[in-house]
């Protein structure tokens, strides 16, 4: 399996960390994880899946911030911990505040990392990058430039933000031509536009996601891929569904096809796209996809 050169072990977490925003209705607030040593860390602000929080997705945070990243976690509105159900008449603009909570962590980075010890003088704000997991790939992927198709086909407004050099969409969200009547009815912006993605971006997806949410099948998760435009790369894990292995957690209900290697094959193929998108080490990658080959039956892509 892949090794990052000069990985490190030992760890630190800070939380909650409160962050300004306009008008929410509960404070937003973040977890720090990052190594415990070292300077000059990239910085990776993560969008956690529906009913999540910043306490979520340890197998992924902590092998990161192991490998050397500052991991930004803030928790949502939709986490269960706010109980905003499908219900609530707040759930409807649920995918807009996110949007705005991602804007708000990079807005005020610099203050979350100060409030977070040394990291102030230990991270390297030029090298940030958006990780997201199922809704958190969608809310990231309107960061990197993908807009929102309306009822009509229009595509909304444009949300990039210029302060992420790269992302990586997990389990993202497909177009929204093939929604069930559920997503119709209860997700509606579900609708991507990814031809505007510009920025570069890894897509990850498990061969064996059938999601609820459509009609097609684990090819809807190839969307962000296939409809965006270069540079992208693409990583199609062998037997993933939808939480590829338990990435949210170890034991987690919504865990259908757990697997410790799986989990482990999704961190590091994040830390070796950003390493290699952050020009921290422009051979990451490819030793990456080439020793996930020799052991592996995963499927790569790339466009530039």
């Amino acid at each position: 399996m892949f090794t990052p050169a000069q990985s490190r072990t030992k760890t630190v977490a800070i939380k909650p960390i409160t962050v300004p925003t306009g008008d929410r209705a509960v404070p937003l607030q973040v977890k720090v994880t990052a190594p415990a040593e070292g300077r000059g860390l990239p910085v990776i602000v993560f969008s956690h899946g529906n009913a999540w929080s910043m306490d979520g997705y340890e197998p992924l945070v902590d092998r990161w911030a192991a490998a050397g990243f500052v991991v930004v976690q803030p928790t949502h509105l939709d986490s269960r911990r706010n109980a905003i159900g499908f219900d609530d008449p707040r759930f409807g603009t649920i995918w807009r505040v996110r949007i705005d909570d991602l804007h708000a962590v990079l807005d005020h980075l610099d203050a979350i990392l100060a409030e977070a010890g040394d990291l102030i003088d230990r991270a390297d704000r030029t090298s940030v990058a958006l990780v997201g997991h199922s809704w958190g790939a969608q809310t990231v992927g309107t960061l990197l430039g993908a807009r929102v198709f309306d009822a009509q086909g229009t595509a909304g407004e444009d949300f990039s933000h210029g302060g992420a050099k790269a992302g990586v969409l997990i389990a993202a969200t497909g177009t929204g031509d093939s929604l069930t009547p559920f997503a119709v009815g209860h997700l509606p912006f579900m609708r991507p536009d990814y031809s505007t993605m510009t920025t570069p971006a890894l897509v990850i997806a498990g061969d064996k996601d059938q999601s609820k949410m459509s009609t097609r099948g684990p090819d809807w998760f190839l969307d962000a891929f296939d409809l965006s435009p270069a540079p992208k790369r693409l990583l199609v894990v062998p037997g993933g569904e939808h939480t590829l292995g338990g990435i949210a957690g170890e034991a987690v209900s919504e865990t259908t096809d757990t697997d410790a290697d799986r989990v482990a094959l999704v961190a590091d193929a994040v830390t070796a796209y950003l390493l290699d998108a952050l020009d921290r080490d422009p051979d990451a990658w490819s030793r990456f996809r080439a020793d996930t080959e020799a052991v592996e039956t995963a499927s790569f892509q790339h466009k530039d």
